[in-house]
């Protein structure tokens, strides 16, 4: 859009109010009758309900923020000299370090690794990365399994 092109609408002066019956808004100029909200000068306080208690001091006091993020289950080099092979989210969670195959797993350095191992997980620290190198082992990063729905006919959806 260009400035030539810009369409403008011309300014309205705000209504008079409170000029007399004929005025379109006079009288009570849009205020109602009577009460707090015809006064001039003061407003009520935001959620305040005539003396009774505020809807906010009502209700129950709710419980704080709950994430939904899926939580990152730590595993460290230390823990891989118990396995062998193939290391994955499955044999993780046979060996008990994880608690299911489908979490999303880091691979953390702590402790020394000392077997060849090949290692198949979503995600590993660089650090991590080079000790699994220097033990003669490799890292592959694979993506997070997903849990495959079944539906009501038994099929395996995903």
């Amino acid at each position: 859009m260009k400035y030539h092109e810009l369409t403008l609408t011309k300014h309205r002066s705000a209504k008079r109010v409170g000029r007399g019956i004929s005025a379109g808004q006079g009288k009570t100029a849009g205020r109602g009758t009577k009460g707090q909200g015809a006064r001039t000068g003061s407003k009520a306080k935001p959620g305040f309900a005539g003396g009774t208690n505020p809807i906010m001091q009502q209700l129950p006091k709710l419980p704080g923020f709950k994430s939904h993020r899926p939580k990152v289950e730590t595993v460290y080099t230390g823990q891989l000299n118990q396995l062998s092979g193939t290391v994955d989210t499955h044999s993780l969670t046979e060996a008990k370090l994880i608690s299911n195959p489908y979490v999303t797993v880091k691979l953390i350095v702590k402790g020394d690794l000392t077997k060849k191992l090949t290692v198949k997980l979503p995600r590993a620290s660089q650090t991590a990365i080079t000790a699994i190198q220097a033990a003669g082992g490799s890292f592959q990063p694979t993506p997070r399994l997903q849990r495959q729905k079944i539906s009501k006919k038994g099929k395996a959806t995903s």
